[in-house]
This record gives structure tokens, sequence and C-alpha cells, in this order.
């Protein structure tokens, strides 16, 4: 299975294996938002973490579906916000472990997490403008300020974890090779507390932020319709599963 749950004492652990990029189609997104409500609803579970096996953490949207499918965009559209919108409300905390690259729905998986640790190397990147795609700064803007995620949004580059690290949205940078087992000592020490106390104290975080991102990235799907149904969105796309790189308009 491209997507798993695992159950450890207190800590439930959902993993990304789907080679080669943990980029997940349609039915990948939608299998998500599912798991993520299991595991916030287990009354042994405090804490939920994040994490993926491979070559990254998560390479976004399956291209090549929506080259070949664009009927599915609004299907796909609604498994991201389902998403995404499960983890920030999930009951209990939330813990994302990146590593390598974390592109398109993948910063906004991150983004919607409690806590990120990354891997030493890794990097955050929202590459729409080069895939005929819109959305994701919502998420970015929980984690950076305005002015860096529009640059990264313009230009489809990369943001060191380093960089998140020092703006205080990552929590630790790691050695690659101690990324699970310190995301797991950060779960071990959230799981130490009362259940009851996290529950609620995620409902006080979540209700004092000064917005709510899932609204914000709802209207960024609008654009990305938008954005869908102009011949460069297409143009894009096909550029990409040709293997062409970034097309030129």
């Amino acid at each position: 299975m491209p997507i798993n749950l695992n159950k450890h004492g207190a800590i439930a652990e959902i993993v990304f294996d789907h080679p080669p990029v943990n980029a997940f189609d349609t039915v990948g997104w939608a299998s998500i938002p599912p798991l993520i409500e299991q595991a916030g609803q287990d009354s042994e579970i405090r804490c939920v973490l994040i994490r993926a096996e491979g070559k990254g953490f998560c390479g976004g949207v399956d291209i090549k579906e929506m080259q070949a499918h664009p009927e599915r965009i609004p299907q796909l559209n609604r498994g991201n916000f389902l998403t995404f919108e499960a983890i920030r409300n999930c009951p209990v905390p939330v813990v994302a472990a990146v590593h390598n690259f974390v592109i398109g729905g993948g910063v906004n998986i991150a983004g919607a997490c409690d806590t990120v640790i990354a891997a030493e190397g890794a990097y955050f990147s929202l590459t729409e403008i080069d895939r005929g795609a819109m959305g994701g700064a919502a998420y970015m803007m929980r984690m950076l300020p305005v002015q860096k995620v529009r640059a990264n949004f313009f230009t489809g580059g990369k943001v060191p974890v380093e960089e998140l690290h020092r703006a205080g949205s990552v929590e630790a940078v790691v050695p690659p090779d101690r990324l699970r087992d310190e995301a797991f000592a950060f779960c071990e020490t959230i799981a130490s507390k009362s259940r009851a106390a996290l529950v609620i104290a995620k409902q006080a975080l979540n209700l004092i932020e000064p917005w709510n991102p899932s609204d914000k990235y709802r209207i960024e799907q609008g654009f990305t319709l938008e954005m869908y149904m102009h011949e460069d969105s297409q143009t894009a796309r096909d550029a990409f599963v040709e293997k062409k790189g970034t097309a030129k308009f």
C-alpha cells in the first residue's frame, strides 16, 4: 500500500511509500483524510506522526494523471483540501518528519501539521507555477513571511529547511539517518501528556490563529481551476510529462 497507518502505543504513524517520489493521484489523496481521522478518533492515540519512505517526503500530485485526465481535477482538488483540513483539525497534535524534497501538496501537509522535524539538506518548494497550477501559499504562510512565500511561488524555487528552522517553523534539523528516531522521540514527549489536555490545547491553538488556512486554501483552489482552464496550464503539464522541464511561453 502506498500509504499506511501503524500504531505504536500512543503514537499513530502514517507512512507514505509510493515510489518513485510519493506523488499521489486522485485515489491516493482521497485515502489520506480517513487515515488521519481514524488515528485522531482513537482514544489511545495522543500524537500522529506523518513521515515517508523513499527519495523524498512528498512530490505533491501526480501530474501525469492530471495531464491524461483533466476531468479529475475537481476530485483531486477536493482530496487535497480534505487532507490538509483533516491534519489541522485532527483532535491531537500532528508532527511531520520530512526529508529531501517537500513539494506542492507536501508543503501543505507539513504546513497543516503542528510541528515539523526535518532532515538536513531537505527543502520546500511550491512548483505550481511551472506545472500549470496554483495553490499552496496559504499553508506556506504558516511557516514563512509573505514576501518569502511570494518569491517561492513566483519562481518555483527551493527553500532549504535550514531557513525554515531559522524562521522557527521547523522545530529541528537532524541527520537523515536520525530523522525517524528523533521524530519519534519528539512525539513520545507529546504522547506522555494527558490526551484531554492535548485535545483542548489543539482546539484553543487553532481558534486563536489569525486566520484559518483551510479557508484561504479554498480560495486558492478557485484560482487553480481558473488556471487549469488556460491553455498555458496544459502546455506546462505536457512539458513536465514529456521530460522537457519548464515550459517556455
